[in-house]
């Protein structure tokens, strides 16, 4: 077996982002004065590749340490350890200045869309604020907002309106403007649609791979949803408690999935196909998810896995490709027999 510490590019040209062995410990205060201090395993030895014009996909339930891994990418949490590189950039070790010209190469757009938004801006003041402070307003001007709106399909004559007069969706839509106003290689979505209603969201993941087929744009896209990064994402990370334990080209992590914990998400995922969602097997795993602040010795998923046998509590699995074509965090990787339904 070899070891695996990144999602394989679906290019051979050099990646656009690297992040390898990346790390993040919080500290906690425990105790009535606060006076004992525990360590929060929050992203733990984290490592994947993002081609240009691509789609990674990082899923996994709430705690798992999808949007710390979304903040550290563009520097606005320090990492404890690892290295995070855009093109010539090391993110971690760069200099205000350099840390400056990355915000224009790398953009974010954050899960609710009126808490991006300034209250007191109009929209279309809100979409040029990157360009006036990059200074790029005064030759672009405001044909560039109207520009942005249209891409993103919202009248340009709305530009003079505030946020409060927008649905969540169009909010959304204008934050997404907003993040493509300085032209970006890379834009990190952290759960953009999981606050919307459902007739929504579809539009929102339209309009996503729309323009990337236009613009050329690579996303790092953060959900807990496996529908939505099956239908964007070209690689899929699957995370844990801050670890990753699945993770490959889509076509391996949804045709041939081999991590339980990765079995369990799929399996809550309905079919259109009214036969096959008759006879689909839902794995539901018992108990809740670790505290970060004390996680499971070994394989941090045996708490909660069908598969579990001593030596998951005593060694920790490393990611390597054991036969199934992508990588897997499993000592018993294969298919989901024996587990609780």
């Amino acid at each position: 077996m070899t070891d695996v510490t990144a999602v394989p590019a679906t290019t051979a040209t050099e990646p656009l982002l690297q992040v390898e062995g990346l790390v993040k410990h919080f500290s906690a205060r425990r105790g009535l004065l606060g006076l004992r201090s525990k360590q929060v395993h929050a992203v733990c030895n984290v490592s994947f590749n993002v081609a240009k014009g691509e789609t990674l996909g990082i899923v996994g339930e709430s705690g798992c340490g999808k949007s710390t891994t979304a903040r550290m990418l563009l520097g606005l949490i320090p990492a404890t350890s690892g290295t995070i590189r855009f093109g010539e950039i090391d993110v971690l070790k760069a200099r205000p200045r350099a840390l400056r010209a990355l915000r224009r190469r790398v953009q974010i757009v954050f899960q609710d869309p009126y808490a991006s938004l300034d209250p007191q801006m109009t929209v279309g003041a809100s979409i040029a604020e990157p360009m006036r402070i990059h200074h790029t307003y005064r030759k672009a001007g405001m044909a560039r907002v109207r520009e942005l709106m249209s891409m993103v399909e919202l009248d340009p004559d709305s530009a003079a309106r505030y946020p409060h007069q927008f649905s969540g969706g169009q909010r959304q839509r204008i934050g997404i403007a907003r993040a493509l106003a300085l032209e970006p290689e890379l834009l990190v979505l952290d759960e953009p649609i999981s606050s919307l209603d459902v007739s929504i969201q579809a539009g929102i993941i339209n309009l996503l791979a729309d323009l990337q087929g236009r613009l050329g744009v690579a996303y790092v896209f953060i959900a807990h949803d496996l529908s939505v990064i099956r239908h964007l994402s070209q690689n899929v990370v699957v995370m844990y408690l801050g670890k990753i334990v699945e993770t490959g080209a889509r076509k391996d992590v949804f045709g041939r999935p081999s991590h339980p914990y990765t079995q369990a998400l799929l399996s809550a995922l309905p079919s259109v196909n009214p036969v096959t969602e008759r006879t689909r097997t839902r794995i539901v795993l018992p108990g809740d998810v670790p505290s970060p602040l004390d996680p499971p010795s070994g394989c941090r998923f045996r708490t909660r896995c069908w598969k579990a046998q001593d030596i998951c509590a005593a060694e920790e699995p490393a990611l390597t490709d054991r036969g199934q074509g992508h990588p897997v965090a499993c000592h018993f990787p294969g298919p989901a027999a024996g587990a609780a339904v």
